[in-house]
């Protein structure tokens, strides 16, 4: 009994498949007469049925993911799935400026030429660097009994994912921060204030002390232009 136990644990949080098979993007059947009443919200604690924002109030205090969807097909936000699960293996996208992960397959009947990695499940095209497309892939290559995958969190993962950071490596451009040894140089190349006393133009900030050792380039002058005089002009022949 343990062992069988052991065996539906490894392939997921109990409310995962519930998850995958419900049906999203219908008229509440509560709220179907009200605008943005369709449902796209699903609730891990119930494991219910999908329900909308109007029936959000029913679940309060309770684990919620918000459902969005993408070419027809059924996403999450990869900044609230990897709080509970590990997604790692399954390619992400960026939509909306949003990272994003596909719930079920997305099977493609011919992959594009030079194509070099496929989903192990559906053939659809990846990055070199995943194995699914999708979680609902994800767990039919568990099922296979490949032990390396798993959609349990662990240790540092499992705490950096409840305080909002991502787990894989992101896609998205974020600003670029200087090395620690920049800061110390610039730090030593900007005047104390102290020494100018309280009106000095002087300041220890990075980017003003990279201002100052970056002057603009001056303008180029040319003397043999500046030494020539305008000639007396000529009138064509007749």
């Amino acid at each position: 009994m343990e062992k069988v136990s052991q065996i539906v644990d490894d392939l997921g949080p109990p409310w995962l498949k519930p998850m995958l098979r419900a049906s999203y993007f219908i008229p509440c059947a509560l709220h179907g007469d009200s605008n943005k009443s369709e449902c796209n919200m699903y609730c891990l604690d119930c494991m219910g049925d999908a329900f909308c924002s109007y029936c959000l109030i029913h679940h309060k205090d309770h684990r919620v993911l918000q459902i969005r969807r993408s070419s027809y097909h059924n996403v999450v936000r990869v900044s609230e799935i990897q709080k509970y699960i590990d997604i790692s293996c399954v390619q992400t996208y960026i939509i909306n400026s949003a990272k994003i992960v596909f719930l079920n397959e997305r099977p493609q009947p011919r992959p594009g030429k030079g194509v070099t990695n496929t989903c192990e499940l559906c053939g659809r095209s990846l990055l070199d660097s995943f194995r699914f497309c999708s979680l609902g892939c994800k767990l039919g290559g568990m099922r296979r009994g490949d032990p390396e995958l798993t959609f349990t969190l662990k240790g540092k993962q499992h705490r950096d994912s409840c305080r909002g950071y991502e787990s894989d490596e992101s896609s998205t451009p974020k600003k670029i921060r200087r090395p620690h040894v920049f800061n110390r140089l610039m730090e030593g190349l900007a005047i104390p204030s102290e020494a100018f006393g309280d009106k000095s133009p002087y300041s220890t900030s990075g980017d003003e002390a990279l201002n100052c050792i970056s002057p603009a380039t001056p303008p180029i002058f040319n003397h043999r232009n500046s030494r020539r005089r305008k000639g007396i002009p000529h009138r064509a022949p007749f």
